[in-house]
């Protein structure tokens, strides 16, 4: 039985990183109009859970740290004197491949989660017979 609480909770962790991770691309694709706004990102780490299982936990939020878009807009209230201001460097395209890909994954280990739920319920009517 061991072995089945150990699968739910290496799903369990998966779960909750790629739902953060979802986040913040949701944060991102929200924020690409707002200026000086700077990509956020995460990454992931291994820690150990019971019996030595490595379980998926979410790392620091980084800022990417690549040059903000420059707009020329000179009716803007942020606008300098040559007209320009800094926009933000979310690349729409990019959050869009990572708000897929944590998806996929998110159903991946949700799938796993449910078919360990479902093995554990057949071991106990088995048991039970």
């Amino acid at each position: 039985m061991s072995e089945f609480s150990n699968a739910l909770s290496v799903s369990a962790h998966a779960l909750q990183a790629q739902a953060t991770r979802l986040r913040h691309v949701s944060e991102n694709i929200s924020n690409a109009d707002t200026p000086g706004y700077r990509r956020k990102s995460v990454s992931f780490e291994t820690m150990r859970g019971p019996e030595e299982t490595e379980l998926l936990s979410v790392g620091r939020v980084q800022l990417d740290k690549s040059a903000l878009d420059r707009v020329f807009d000179p009716a803007h209230p942020l606008a300098d004197d040559s007209g320009h201001y800094e926009g933000s460097n979310v690349d729409l395209m990019l959050e869009i491949a990572d708000a897929r890909e944590a998806q996929r994954s998110y159903e991946a280990n949700l799938k796993m989660f449910d078919q360990t739920r479902q093995m554990s319920a057949g071991l106990m009517d088995l048991l039970r017979k």
